[in-house]
């Protein structure tokens, strides 16, 4: 299926306040995100590669601990297996661009 209306896709809850849509081709998953003001996501990390986009709003991201506030316009690039955190300092909308597929997210 080329063509995928952002809509129609179910959003899913990942952790509390942070509810994304999620798209998959054959190698990569993008997730269109939404978060609440002052939710936090806890330090983990994946065997993905991710890159993080800022659409909207003020996130505050640690990686390999190394803090840092992402505006609109400013991306985060995570190796795969390094830790990292989150924590909405406003209401967001971010883009999430991970490689390889992200299966759990299906």
């Amino acid at each position: 299926m080329p063509f995928i209306e952002e809509r129609d896709v179910p959003p899913r809850e990942i952790v509390p306040g942070f509810r994304g849509r999620y798209v998959h081709s054959e190698q990569m998953t993008i997730g269109f995100v939404d978060v609440d003001a002052g939710a936090v996501l806890p330090e983990h990390a994946h065997p993905h590669e991710q890159i993080t986009r800022v659409l909207t709003g003020e996130l505050e991201l640690t990686v390999a601990g190394e803090p840092r506030v992402l505006t609109p316009g400013t991306v985060a690039v995570i190796p795969s297996g390094v830790r990292h955190s989150g924590r909405a300092l406003t209401a967001c909308r971010v883009l999430d661009v991970f490689q390889p597929v992200r299966e759990d997210y299906r």
